[in-house]
């Protein structure tokens, strides 16, 4: 956010040390500076630029003019009035208009994938809030209260409420992953599997929105039967019934073959496979968002499963599968998977 309002800002801490006046040159020289660079070097006009400009000549205008002592207090709350606005409009409407103001000072690094746009709007909801009170309080002590205390409102009290705000927000986060020692940490992707962030199991699997990859492998004999394996009725998620031979999640630090590989091993034993790339695709349901990674190779065994993560493994043939689709006896994402490589199987 500081970098797409970097001119307000500068008039801003100018007007606080040299005046109105200075602050109000100083701030204006680097807004026509700013667009006379931008349309130099891209040979465009730069809107954003010329709002930030404006904003600045009316605010420190309408200092010059108004140079009385109910004004000289209200004029935090004013500025604040302009953050909040900007603010708001991307906390709850389109994140894009503040992602935008900071891109062109950020290149690439201004870029925001969906679930970073969900995290900064969660975050500036709260911010809004925040200033939205404290404003409040900066104009009932310009109006009602000392100069002392309007000065601690408007001033320390305001870099206190930030600074406990964000204190506790690191506070909760540190706590929060103390109290899940053990807990299975899972790297959240963007759609294309690049690596963004992570996040422990719970909160995978506590609702859709946080994307994260996982690796099903398709086995195949040489008389074109398809493996299947038998989740186990212990499973917290659709225990009983028949799913891909293997399906698991990416570790963090892991590749896709690392994962897909060390799954493999894990639950039917097989380690010298080669498998083939089927599909890439999002399987989105109440409880997560995946990242799918389906894989297929041929292979007669044998195998070992896994008797805590697999109760039965067997092979079917596509007759017995058929006859069993849309039943409840196999998994939804199996059945899902199931079209890309009925045509591999006899």
């Amino acid at each position: 956010m500081i970098p797409g309002l970097l001119p307000l800002i500068i008039f801003i801490l100018a007007d606080e040390i040299w005046g109105t006046t200075i602050g109000l040159i100083v701030a204006l020289a680097l807004g026509i500076a700013e667009f006379f660079y931008v349309w130099w070097k891209q040979k465009k006009i730069d809107k954003f630029i010329l709002a930030d400009t404006g904003l600045l000549l009316i605010l420190g205008s309408v200092s010059l003019i108004s140079d009385n002592d109910l004004f000289f207090k209200l004029k935090p709350a004013l500025i604040q009035i302009i953050f909040l606005v900007i603010v708001g409009v991307a906390a709850f409407g389109n994140p894009q208009f503040l992602i935008r103001m900071g891109g062109r000072y950020m290149g690439e690094m201004g870029q925001i994938n969906a679930q970073g746009e969900q995290m900064m709007q969660k975050m500036l909801r709260r911010v809004f809030i925040l200033i939205t009170l404290h404003t409040g309080l900066v104009i009932y002590a310009a109006l009602y209260m000392s100069k002392e205390a309007w000065g601690f409102i408007s001033g320390g009290l305001f870099y206190i409420l930030i600074g406990v705000y964000f204190a506790t927000e690191v506070l909760s986060k540190k706590l929060k992953k103390k109290n899940l020692p053990s807990e299975e940490w899972f790297p959240l992707v963007d759609t294309e599997g690049k690596v963004i962030g992570q996040a422990p199991r719970s909160e995978c699997h506590s609702g859709p929105g946080k994307l994260h990859p996982v690796v099903h492998l398709h086995v195949i004999n040489n008389s074109g039967e398809l493996l299947l394996q038998l989740r186990s009725s212990t499973k917290d998620l659709l225990p009983g019934k028949w799913d891909t031979a293997v399906g698991g999640h990416i570790g963090i630090g892991e590749s896709v073959d690392q994962g897909l590989r060390r799954e493999t091993m894990e639950e039917i034993g097989l380690i010298d496979f080669m498998p083939s790339l089927l599909q890439r695709y999002i399987w989105e349901t109440k409880r997560e968002s995946e990242l799918v990674f389906s894989f297929i190779c041929k292979h007669d065994g044998p195998f070992k499963l896994d008797p805590v993560e697999l109760d039965d493994l067997r092979f079917w043939t596509k007759k017995e599968i058929d006859a069993n689709i849309g039943k409840g006896v196999l998994t939804p994402v199996f059945e899902n998977e199931y079209h890309w490589i009925s045509k591999h199987l006899k």
